[in-house]
């Protein structure tokens, strides 16, 4: 593996505050405020301690849904019908029956706006057979995300014993799911209707407030049951910045609006982000065995950030490249190693390792003249 240690420009620097001199979500079990892009924790309080997730749980289902969109398993037209065992659901729901048709873009608005529990089952049959088989690919999703304070036993949150998760958990979930764009179509509706024009019209209001009251917030999804109390995952983006807010355990939705809005505000009055690289910049050259051409060109997968205090002196922050041996054929888009962003010893953010162009194999005829080349350039050197 290659490393290289480059030192980035001085007036580049990151920052984070200790969780224990801040105090937000006092009436909060727990809570965790970040910073989505970089990862990076602003605030923490019992972040890690395992609770009731309710319909918090719902983020990690809208998750399962949006990447098997994106693998073509499921499209955003499909109709799907509904099961009896979704129908019975209770709690929230959007009052599906028995065999009703209805297509996943619509259903994933019943979960995402109105939290229906009916409709996540019905999504979650249509994409693994059955609820159980669904609930298996959460905890596997789970596992790969490195949520080490989190367990599924449904898709959708009711209180059931063994099912628990963390703050700290749910924001990671969380950043995973920011990163489908098309979910803020359905997250940031404050109401609308299902079945418009119909003798079963359904008026949909989103139950989390924020996506109205607060600018900025698209997102993300509320949770309450006896045992979980009012939680809420909020996201907002200001100036470039995607913050993501999480509390749990609060003893009402007024409070619990109320210090994820604080937790909100401080982000964005005391933080900026920095876009230190983009997808276009360039992280080197690497050698590809038997490849033509023979050198790829090294880019990240996503933008590098970060995350500064306003108030803060700035600090220098280097980065360090580990790329695998390359061989031919290798595409663009391949992942071929990773770039470490690092403060001192402290390694800040990680990131995926790209190159710009196919790389094609080369031939057996193209071999022997390359050989050739250099060797005739050796005879003249």
């Amino acid at each position: 593996m290659k490393k290289v240690l480059i030192v980035l420009c001085s007036f580049l620097f990151i920052s984070s505050i200790k969780a224990e001199e801040l105090s937000f979500a006092d009436k909060a079990k727990s809570a965790i405020l970040m910073e989505a892009s970089t990862g990076e924790i602003i605030f923490e309080k019992n972040s890690h301690e395992r609770l009731e997730p309710a319909s918090m749980t719902k983020m990690m289902s809208m998750l399962l849904i949006v990447e098997s969109i994106d693998k073509g398993i499921i499209n955003w037209d499909d109709i799907v019908t509904v099961s009896e065992n979704a129908s019975s659901m209770g709690g929230s729901q959007i009052l599906l029956e028995t065999g009703e048709k209805m297509s996943v873009s619509d259903l994933f608005k019943g979960i995402a706006v109105a939290s229906g529990n009916d409709a996540v089952v019905a999504m979650a049959e249509k994409i693994a057979g059955s609820e159980e088989a669904f609930v298996n690919m959460m905890n596997k999703r789970a596992k790969e995300l490195g949520l080490k304070d989190t367990n599924f036993k449904n898709p959708h949150g009711l209180d059931i014993a063994n099912h628990y998760s963390s703050a700290y958990d749910m924001s990671i979930i969380a950043k995973e799911l920011v990163k489908h764009e098309e979910i803020f179509k359905y997250t940031s509706i404050y109401e609308d209707y299902l079945r418009q024009n119909t003798d079963r019209q359904l008026w949909l209001v989103n139950t989390n407030k924020l996506v109205r009251f607060y600018d900025g917030v698209d997102g993300l999804k509320t949770g309450y049951t006896t045992d979980a109390g009012y939680c809420l995952t909020a996201t907002a983006k200001k100036n470039g910045m995607r913050i993501i807010a999480v509390v749990m355990g609060e003893p009402d939705s007024k409070i619990r609006n109320a210090e994820v809005t604080e937790m909100l505000d401080y982000a964005f009055a005391q933080y900026e982000l920095e876009k230190v690289l983009s997808t276009d910049s360039v992280l080197g050259k690497q050698k590809v065995e038997k490849g033509s051409p023979e050198f790829a060109t090294l880019i990240p997968t996503t933008n590098i950030n970060l995350l500064n205090k306003k108030t803060e002196e700035k600090k220098n922050v280097t980065y360090e490249l580990h790329i695998d041996k390359i061989k031919a054929p290798v595409k663009a888009g391949d992942i071929v190693g990773n770039v470490e962003i690092k403060d001192g010893d402290k390694i800040i953010s990680k990131i995926d390792v790209t190159i710009k162009e196919d790389i094609k194999k080369n031939n057996f005829i193209s071999l022997i003249y390359k050989n050739l080349i250099e060797m005739i350039n050796g005879d003249f050197n």
